[in-house]
């Protein structure tokens, strides 16, 4: 199964494991599994990362590093993906969840989410 990781679910694989479902953590580990990171969640890592919040010290060029490192595949946003978010119903304002929501529409794949909101969009969202 090819699926994109949301944001959190990406944090946590990486920093922090243990927070992940048990069912989360299964299909991430899963070798007949294709992860995929959107350019959009390291993107959003990047800008909160630049903030130099003392809460959050999750290098985007090391998450970046790691997840290639472990096998993931990442896609690039296209202008395909932006103007897809046009479609979407306005349950959730979080501009960067829902471009990942746009992208699983679009390439036709599984959206990973511990987001009950996320997990509200028609479309192939997981939540986990």
């Amino acid at each position: 199964m090819r699926f994109l990781l949301d944001t959190h679910l990406l944090l946590w694989a990486a920093i922090q494991p243990k927070r992940l479902s048990s069912r989360a953590a299964a299909t991430i580990s899963d070798r007949d599994n294709n992860p995929v990171v959107s350019a959009a969640s390291l993107w959003e890592i990047a800008i909160k990362f630049a903030l130099r919040q003392p809460d959050f010290d999750a290098d985007p060029h090391v998450l970046r590093r790691g997840a290639l490192d472990q096998g993931y595949e990442e896609l690039p946003v296209r202008a395909e993906h932006a103007v897809a978010v046009l479609d979407l119903p306005r349950i959730h304002r979080d501009p960067f969840d829902r471009l990942l929501i746009a992208q699983a529409i679009v390439e036709g794949i599984i959206l990973l989410t511990a987001d009950a909101t996320v997990a509200r969009y028609p479309g192939p969202i997981r939540m986990v």
